[in-house]
């Protein structure tokens, strides 16, 4: 099995945890469509996963995620989901840091080269 093959198993079963912790019920829709949305949000790293070759996660992994997901509190849940919109956010907020990082480097760049050029201190 490919890694994205043995990431998407242990996706369905942990869903099925979170979905019971929560007392939630979802139709086999409602199920594939959040599956659907973690693969669209977890492309880039499916799609390299898909060039290995294991052969599962291993179990005491997948029974330590699960035990993780037993153990989150109502405010640990709630904590989550507020998280969810504000990541698209802080990406973009990140991107333009590093934007602006690498403007002031090619400034400073410039300044230096043109004091060294024109015998500048």
């Amino acid at each position: 099995m490919t890694g994205r093959e043995a990431l998407l198993l242990t996706f369905d079963r942990l869903f099925d945890k979170a979905a019971k912790k929560l007392s939630v019920t979802c139709t086999d829709t409602e199920k594939n469509e959040a599956r659907r949305r973690f693969e669209e949000r977890f492309s880039m790293l499916l799609e390299a996963l898909r060039a290995l070759e294991i052969r599962e996660i291993p179990e005491e992994v997948v029974v330590r995620m699960e035990e993780a997901i037993e153990k989150l509190s109502p405010a640990d849940i709630v904590g989550l989901l507020a998280t969810v919109p504000l990541v698209p956010q802080a990406q973009e907020m990140m991107r333009l840091l590093a934007y602006r990082a690498a403007e002031q480097r090619l400034l400073e760049h410039y300044v230096a080269t043109a004091s060294d050029r024109f015998g500048g201190h």
